[in-house]
């Protein structure tokens, strides 16, 4: 079965010759956009306005009468034989926000109702119609035009029918009507139906015996339909979804349910090829202090279940299904929480079946449990957490560790004087289920492989890092030492891993750091402009000993990459399990320029570096006494270094549509760059964007424990992207992600957008590469491709998943127009 990404979704529709309908409508041919208070744009269009123009209701030609009364206006007034009045030539009557003109208009001797020669015009607040002749009740709001042709100016609705009946104030009923969001003169979309009742005050219409014209053309039928006419959410089906790839069709019908105010459902049946019924279900609520969505899907006896991977756990005949749960709240305004539930049946879920446009994988499936406390002075948290790794077949080491449960507390206590004191404290529980022998082997696609022993063991970790510093800051520059205690405590479980390791490891490591700095500024002129400029020297030592972390596990660490935030930090590890050995000092220098009036950063350049008085030889297998066995790694030289590569930074604001950015860390002893990125972005004012990037990893340069994600070449690559606005209504975007190295593309994406009042259309193409969880060999990567359409008419919905999200974070800098 081909991924979900890869298909193309289409409006499920069907041609009318297939239908027996009980009368074909007909309505009335539409006004010129004259008749119809549309007013064209001119050269007061608004910047980013996709509509040619606007509905714009004219002045009441009549003051308002007396809540009650009828006021009136005329060429001549005549009685009739019977004691009707008739009045002629240019007539008007106003009855509260209804106004009408006629030529003609006859009024019985009862005063109950108006008989109307046309061509009528009755106007009230944001509704036009006219019409041929009709009949207006004096007494309330009823009415009666024929061929009449109406447009709500708020909404952008118009249309024609038969006749038009007007029931209360906000009730309409149309006979033979058509209906439509397009500007006049404009035919791309309209529905007809026999019967067409509007209902303003609830927001939404229904059509009997309805059928969908694109360009005039017959394309779907509906023996009743409901729609809505303003932004308020209706019940009713939705678009369908067709798709078709290597010969199996891919259908889907969603309902939407608008149950209450605050809680609404969609119901997703979905015909999926050789698969068979999925079906699929979505409920949204919202409770004053609380969200949540839950969502699924379950289908039954999968036929071709495991038919495209020969190492899949899958097999025919497999139940597929997926549940999603999202709950955030607060108990009280120091108090949030948050709850998450994430399960599939199988890993390989998503791929078949996919969720959203631009999603090449589903990594994992998020559990969460977690309450805060956030206090003044303490900040408390309490949680839950886990994921189901999403791989077809999963390999043991891949395994999440849960934290059941993991409490944290933190405080600080500043005084006057500058000092201030800290409390970091945590306490966690981890686990996981692996299988292997005594020894930690197990098969995996036909191979033998082992678990790490540092990953073997189920355990506690007890986290205390209190803290104690001084800070001053009197503007000119700043003085900043600190020391914190770190101690960790481990009560480890290694089940019946053969091992020698202690059970209860523990260390005590002091962290101290010395961070200081001066601040130069002066006035400058530059082009004519006023800048400040600003010259910041700063140094920073930190000292942390080497302690025996060898028989520490690996829950939740990894070894940093070095970078402009490394030269100022202490910590060469992220999470919990190694405290990394160090004997520091660092320098640097930045100098900033800020726009005087504003004090907004133009400019700003960087350049530092760190001198080591000691190797470092804590890694992640936290021995003190070793360093890595390969001499000619990257892993041994960086461990045995004496200065660190140059940092140099630039981030330049070069107009207010052109900015850039720089970093590159240069080696200059061995004389060569260990990483560089550059990128460039421009902005147009109409919303254009044009992205160019160039990054560089030396081999080794990105620290990972794992070789198989550990990349065996340099990594040179190439990004294009760019949005570009051809008109207020038309969008071209794409992107590159060129990998020179090895002269492949990783990304591709090109596709257009067009959105107006009447209707919108995004059409892109993607391809990308998935490495497989193995960035060190690309043999086995696989190519991923798609089509993606999304259509939508204004005022009746859309065909296709949002993509929008994505083509943000494909092409940064732009903003999507809304479809909707």
């Amino acid at each position: 079965m081909a991924k979900r990404e890869a298909w193309m979704a289409l409006a499920g529709l069907a041609t009318t010759s297939m239908i027996s309908v009980p009368v074909w409508a007909e309505p009335p041919q539409p006004l010129p956009a004259s008749q119809l208070d549309w007013v064209p744009w001119g050269t007061d269009r608004p910047a980013g306005e996709v509509c040619g123009g606007y509905y714009l209701q004219p002045e009441y030609r009549l003051a308002r009468p007396v809540e009650g009364n009828v006021s009136s206006e005329s060429d001549t007034a005549n009685y009739g034989a019977e004691g009707d009045t008739i009045l002629q030539g240019e007539v008007l009557l106003r009855k509260g926000d209804t106004q009408l003109e006629a030529p003609r208009v006859q009024v019985p001797p009862e005063r109950d109702v108006a008989n109307i020669n046309g061509p009528v015009t009755l106007r009230d607040q944001g509704l036009l119609v006219r019409g041929d002749d009709a009949q207006v009740s004096l007494k309330n709001d009823e009415a009666s035009i024929n061929s009449a042709h109406y447009v709500a100016h708020e909404s952008r609705i118009r249309g024609d029918a038969v006749q038009l009946e007007r029931i209360t104030a906000d009730e309409f009923r149309l006979h033979e009507a058509s209906f439509t969001t397009c500007a006049p003169g404009d035919s791309t979309w309209r529905l007809i139906g026999n019967q067409v009742d509007i209902n303003r005050a609830a927001g939404y219409g229904t059509a009997r015996h309805a059928r969908l014209e694109i360009a005039d053309v017959p394309v779907f039928y509906w023996p009743w339909v409901r729609f809505p006419i303003d932004d308020r959410r209706q019940s009713g089906f939705l678009w369908p979804a067709l798709s078709g790839s290597d010969g199996a069709l891919d259908f889907e019908q969603p309902y939407y349910l608008n149950l209450a105010p605050n809680y609404d459902a969609t119901i997703s049946p979905r015909w999926v090829g050789d698969s068979g019924v999925l079906f699929g279900a979505e409920f949204r609520y919202l409770t004053p202090n609380a969200r949540g969505t839950v969502a699924g899907a379950y289908l039954a006896d999968d036929q071709s279940a495991g038919e495209d991977d020969g190492n899949t756990e899958l097999e025919e005949g497999d139940d597929r299904w997926y549940f999603d749960y999202s709950h955030q709240g607060r108990l009280s305004k120091r108090v949030p929480y948050r709850l998450r539930y994430g399960a599939a049946s199988d890993g390989a879920y998503f791929d078949d079946f996919g969720r959203t446009f631009g999603e090449s994988s589903t990594d994992n499936m998020p559990r969460l449990a977690r309450i805060d406390y956030r206090g003044d002075v303490w900040k408390l948290q309490a949680r839950a957490q886990g994921y189901q790794v999403m791989d077809d077949p999963l390999n043991e080491k891949d395994k999440p560790f849960y934290r059941l449960p993991s409490l944290d507390a933190r405080a600080r206590w500043s005084q006057d004087t500058g000092l201030y004191q800290e409390w970091n404290s945590n306490l966690t529980y981890f686990w996981r289920d692996i299988e292997g022998d005594e020894n930690g082997r197990y098969n995996f696609n036909g191979t033998t492989r082992r678990i790490p022993i540092t990953e073997a063991a189920n355990g506690m970790r007890l986290s205390l890092s209190p803290a104690f510093g001084y800070r001053y800051d009197p503007g000119w520059g700043f003085f900043k030492p600190r020391v914190a205690l770190h101690h960790t405590q481990y009560d480890l479980d290694y089940q019946d891993r053969i091992t020698d390791r202690s059970d209860t490891p523990s260390i005590t490591v002091p962290v101290s750091s010395i961070d200081t700095g001066l601040v130069f500024e002066r006035d400058v002129d530059l082009g004519g402009s006023a800048f400040m400029q600003t010259l910041e020297p700063r140094l920073n030592y930190a000292y942390v000993p080497a302690e025996d972390q060898s028989e520490f596990p690996d829950f939740d660490t990894a070894e940093q990459s070095f970078s402009w935030n490394q030269l100022w930090s202490p910590y060469r590890f992220s999470g919990g399990d190694r405290i990394g050995d160090l004997n520091r000092f660092s320098y640097g220098v930045e100098s900033r320029f800020l726009e005087d009036e504003s004090g907004r950063e133009r400019f700003s350049v960087g350049i530092g570096q760190s001198a080591y008085f000691e190797d470092r030889n804590i890694d992640m297998q936290g021995d003190p006494d070793t360093l890595p066995s390969d001499e000619d790694s990257f892993d041994y030289y960086e461990a045995t270094r004496d200065r660190s590569p140059w940092v140099t930074r630039i981030n330049w604001q070069v107009t207010d549509n052109w900015k850039t950015r720089w970093q590159w860390l240069y080696d200059d002893y061995l004389d060569r760059t260990e990483s560089t990125s550059v990128g460039l972005q421009w902005r147009g004012d109409a919303g254009h964007v044009v992205n160019l990037g160039y990054r560089w990893r030396i081999e080794g340069f990105d620290a990972v424990e794992d070789a198989e994600d550990r990349l065996n070449y340099n990594r040179e690559e190439y990004d294009l992207s760019f949005a570009l606005k051809a008109t207020d209504n038309f969008d071209v975007i794409g992107r590159l992600l060129y990998d020179h190295t090895n002269d492949r593309a990783l990304d591709q994406m090109a596709g257009v957008q067009w959105n107006d009042c009447c209707y919108g259309v995004q059409l892109v193409w993607r391809e990308w590469i998935d490495d497989e969880d193995t960035a060190n060999n690309i043999e086995d990567d696989t190519t991923d491709r798609g089509f993606f359409l999304r259509f939508v008419l204004k005022g009746l919905g859309g065909v296709g998943g949002e993509a929008d999200s994505y083509f943000e974070s494909a092409i940064p800098g732009y903003r999507s127009a809304r479809l909707e």
